[in-house]
C-alpha cells in the first residue's frame, strides 16, 4: 500500500512535557531532584535545569549521558564527571566510569527527571540511558519523571530485531532497529513489562506531549547530538548507523556528518570529500585522505520512501568495494543479530531481508500498542 508523503512539523506544534509545569513542578515540592538531560533539554532555548532553579525546584546535580550535559564531546569518548560552570552544579556523568547511577549517586536525590530528546533508533544511546536510570531508581526507591518529546523517526517501525546475544548499550532490549515510539511510551513499556534488570518496576510517571503527530517528522531545535546536525540526518541515520560497523566514513570530520558516505578506494561516483579534524572529531576516519562516495543529504529516497530505512547504501557500497574486512564487530552489535551480515554477504535482495524481519516485527507491534500515549499511525 502506497505511504502518504511525509510531512515536517515544527515543534512549536506541540507542547512538551516540560512546558507542562502544572503537571509535574507541584510534585517537586519539598524534594531533591536529579535532571537527566543534555542541550537538547530545553524549553525555547533555556535548558530544562535553569528553568527549575528559576521555578525554585531544589535541583541537587545534574547527570549527562554520552556526549555529555551540553552536548561537546564525540560519540563514543569517555565523559567525566565535573561541575556546570553556569549554575555551579555537580555533573555526573553516565558515560564514563558507569553507565548507570550508583545508589552513592543517588542517596542525595528523591526524584530523578528525564528530558532528552530522542530520535527513535535503537543504537542511539540515550534510550538505553533511560532504562538504566530507571532501574537505578527502582532499585534505590526514587521517583522517576520522563518529560515527553516528540520522536522524529516515530513515523515507523522496521528493520531487525535485537537478539539476545548483541545486546550492550547499543541496544538493550528485543526491539526493532526504528521502533516508532517516543521516549515516554518506551519507559512505559520498558517498566511494565518486566525488561529492566531483575524486573524491578520504577515509581514511573511520564508527562506527555500535546498535540503530537505520530505519522509526521519534526523539524528540531537543537541538533540532539554533535554529529546529527539537522533533520537530513536524523531521516538518514537509521540506515546510516549501520556504516559505524563498517570501513566506510559517515562524514565526520567534514560539515555533513551522518549525509555523505565514502572510502579512498571506492571508484563509482564523482563525489568526494576530505575528513579534516575538528573540535568534534579530533580524529576522524581517514583524516586527511580523499573519500569516493554517495551525497545523500537531498536523497529522492527521503521524499519517496520515507517510512521505512534503507538496506540500498550498504548494499552497494559491499559490492562495489568487496573487500573482506568490509564488516568489523561493531556491525552486528548495531544491526542487533549476526543475520543481517550475512545477508549482505550473500547478496540477498532488499525484500528477501524484509521479510526475515516480519515475524519480530509483528511481534513487537502487539507488544509496543499496549503503550501507546498517542494515536497510532492508522
Amino acid at each position: 500500500m502506497a505511504q502518504s508523503p511525509l510531512s515536517v512539523k515544527e515543534y512549536t506544534t506541540v507542547i512538551l512535557g516540560a512546558q507542562q509545569f502544572d503537571k509535574y513542578v507541584p510534585q517537586l515540592k519539598k524534594k531533591r531532584v536529579g535532571v537527566v538531560t543534555n542541550i537538547t533539554g530545553v524549553i525555547n532555548t533555556t535548558s530544562i535545569v535553569d528553568t527549575l532553579l528559576k521555578l525554585k525546584v531544589n535541583v541537587k546535580k545534574i547527570f549527562g549521558p554520552e556526549h555529555g550535559f551540553r552536548g561537546n564531546t564525540e560519540a563514543g569518548e569517555k565523559v567525566t564527571s565535573n561541575i556546570d560552570t553556569k549554575t555551579g552544579l555537580p555533573i555526573v556523568s553516565l558515560y564514563g566510569s558507569n553507565k548507570k547511577p550508583t545508589a552513592e549517586q543517588l542517596k542525595d536525590i528523591d526524584v530523578l527527571i528525564y528530558d532528552i530528546q530522542d530520535i527513535g533508533v535503537r543504537f542511539y544511546t540515550y534510550i538505553s540511558t533511560m532504562c538504566y536510570v530507571m532501574e537505578a531508581c527502582a532499585e534505590s526507591k526514587k521517583e522517576f519523571i520522563v518529560l515527553d518529546r516528540p520522536n522524529p523517526n516515530g513515523f515507523y517501525i522496521d528493520g531487525p530485531s535485537m537478539k539476545n546475544e548483541y545486546k550492550s548499550f547499543l541496544g538493550i532490549h528485543n526491539v526493532p532497529l526504528v521502533y516508532g515510539m517516543t521516549c515516554g511510551e518506551y519507559a512505559r513499556m520498558a517498566n511494565t513489562e518486566g525488561w529492566l534488570k531483575n524486573k524491578v518496576k520504577c515509581n514511573l510517571v511520564v508527562v506527555p506531549l500535546k498535540n503530537y503527530d505520530r505519522k509526521a517528522t519534526y523539524a528540531l531545535p537543537v541538533k540532539p547530538s554533535p554529529n546529527i546536525p539537522n533533520l537530513d540526518a536524523i531521516l538518514l541515520y537509521p540506515g546510516l548507523g549501520l556504516f559505524e560497523g563498517t570501513i566506510i566514513s559517515l562524514g565526520r570530520g567534514t560539515k555533513m556528518p551522518f549525509q555523505v558516505i565514502g572510502h579512498p578506494e571506492y571508484s563509482d561516483t564523482n563525489f568526494s570529500f576530505i575528513p579534516k579534524a575538528t573540535a568534534l572529531s579530533k580524529e576522524p576516519k581517514y583524516l586527511d585522505k580523499r573519500c569516493y562516495g554517495l551525497d545523500l543529504k537531498k536523497d529522492i529516497y527521503l521524499k519517496e520512501h520515507p517510512h521505512k530505512m534503507n538496506l540500498s547504501w550498504i548494499k552497494k557500497m559491499y559490492a562495489d568495494i568487496n573487500k573482506p574486512d568490509f564488516f568489523d564487530r561493531n556491525f552486528n552489535f548495531h544491526s542487533g543479530n549476526s543475520e543481517l551480515q550475512e545477508q549482505l554477504k550473500m547478496g540477498l535482495s532488499e525484500e528477501e531481508i524484509r521479510k526475515t524481519w516480519q515475524k519480530d516485527l509483528e511481534n513487537f507491534k502487539i507488544i509496543r500498542k499496549k503503550y501507546l500515549l498517542y494515536p497510532d499511525f492508522n
